[in-house]
């Protein structure tokens, strides 16, 4: 004898946390931040041949304060840096980072003093997406994977509590310097 059996057809249950993080998934309005080659591929998943309408994404916001998601896609020099802190500093929150391409995860063949050896020293990075330049599909994969990850997120207290124990995580976690086999 289940709560489910007692209550009419049609009837939903379901947590705050679970509709706010569908909501949010079904939302994205993308932030423009094509600085390179893979800027075509993500201005070409946004055309008619892949769609990005169908996630809700149809409209890339040049305006930071209207957006949630920074698809950060090519290489990003020193004397961008700063510009990407301010865009990222201005959207509202919650807000993700996407990492497109090579060259935005890890500077890519440009090792020298004026590329950015990653996004990730500028602004914190939710997903990222490799190739030089990764194609719209990919593009589009990675976006799927980051729905599911903003619609496990957590809300309030549980958040706060979610983000102390993923740190704890991390400082527990054995330093690449100390591993064994094949990943040495």
């Amino acid at each position: 004898m289940g709560l489910e059996e007692k209550l009419p057809s049609g009837v939903l249950l379901t947590t705050v946390e679970g509709v706010a993080g569908y909501m949010r998934k079904a939302s994205f309005w993308p932030a423009t931040f094509g600085l390179a080659c893979c800027a075509i591929e993500m201005m070409t998943t946004g055309g008619p041949k892949y769609d990005l309408a169908r996630y809700g994404m149809e409209v890339f916001r040049a305006s930071p304060r209207q957006a949630d998601l920074m698809i950060v896609a090519g290489r990003v020099s020193q004397k961008m840096a700063p510009v990407l802190r301010q865009i990222y500093d201005q959207m509202a929150e919650p807000k993700w980072v996407l990492a497109m391409g090579v060259c935005a995860s890890s500077g890519g063949m440009f090792n020298n003093y004026a590329v950015v050896q990653g996004v990730d020293h500028i602004v914190p990075v939710d997903m990222y997406l490799p190739g030089c330049p990764p194609r719209p599909e990919m593009l589009i994969d990675a976006i799927l994977k980051l729905h599911d990850q903003v619609q496990a997120t957590k809300l309030g207290v549980n958040r706060t509590n979610q983000i102390a124990e993923l740190e704890t995580a991390a400082l527990r976690a054995l330093p690449t310097s100390e591993m064994k086999g094949l990943l040495r």
